[in-house]
């Protein structure tokens, strides 16, 4: 059997003194720090797509924080699509481009508090220009994709989850239809968000119907080629859906 040295009476005590440190620093800051620490290694060439991180350690050394708070910053960054941990290798650069989906915005707002209000605003932000670049640059594919999803909305006003995979159709294929990949990668990882809190109180909602009647709106505003509306519309909905969900909450409550 392979002997286990005791561990030096010294490093416990450092490490002891970075936890109390940790502690007081708090963990959202240190896994910031070790995220940022990644990004730089990443932007200066030091590593490259595919390329090993250095040991776990080592880095944890130079960063003077403890090896916890280091592997809480790798799991953020492996939830990111950034890294790629492979049980006895090591971690790695990932090879292609970050994955971004609901688990990304879920630890961003775990790490940072997001509220409700925060993420209509986002929203509110993103999806109406959105909605706008659709208006130019929709196919007639996608034209019909959103005529289908529109005739399933009406064809679900009495099932709630069924509606809300519709709901959530029509939002995904505004995003493709604006032609900008960063964008629809963005849109990808709120819709996928949303559907996750949706789901859950979507079956307390009175009436779909003015719902599906925005969404129409929204959909003739892009297939009129209508930016101006297509955005107008698309605010109104979304500010329709923020009162919409507070009263669901409400009732659920």
């Amino acid at each position: 059997m392979k002997k286990v040295s005791p561990k030096d009476p010294k490093d416990v005590s450092k490490e002891s003194a970075r936890n109390n440190q940790e502690e007081a620093t708090g963990h959202s800051q240190l896994t910031m720090q070790v995220v940022d620490h990644v990004r730089a290694l990443i932007a200066s060439g030091e590593v490259h797509p595919g390329d090993r991180l250095p040991p776990e350690r080592e880095l944890a050394r130079k960063l003077k924080i403890s090896r916890s708070s280091l592997r809480a910053g790798i799991g953020f960054l492996s939830a990111m699509g950034v890294l790629k941990s492979r049980h006895g290798a090591g971690t790695f650069v990932s090879s292609g481009p970050p994955a971004l989906d609901s688990s990304s915005l879920s630890v961003l707002g775990a790490l940072h508090g997001f509220l409700p209000w925060q993420m209509f605003e986002a929203r509110l932000v993103l999806e109406a220009n959105v909605a706008a670049l659709a208006a130019e640059r929709a196919t007639d594919e996608h034209i019909a994709e959103l005529a289908e999803e529109v005739t399933e909305m009406y064809a679900a006003l009495d099932d709630p989850q069924e509606y809300l995979i519709h709901d959530i159709r029509f939002h995904r294929t505004i995003a493709r239809a604006a032609g900008n990949p960063i964008l629809g990668a963005l849109m990808e990882t709120i819709t996928a968000n949303l559907y996750d809190n949706r789901r859950q109180t979507v079956g307390q909602t009175h009436s779909l119907k003015e719902s599906a009647e925005m969404h129409r709106e929204i959909f003739r505003a892009i297939r009129a080629r209508n930016p101006i509306q297509a955005r107008r519309t698309m605010e109104q909905h979304l500010n329709d859906a923020r009162m919409a969900e507070d009263r669901e909450q409400d009732t659920e409550s």
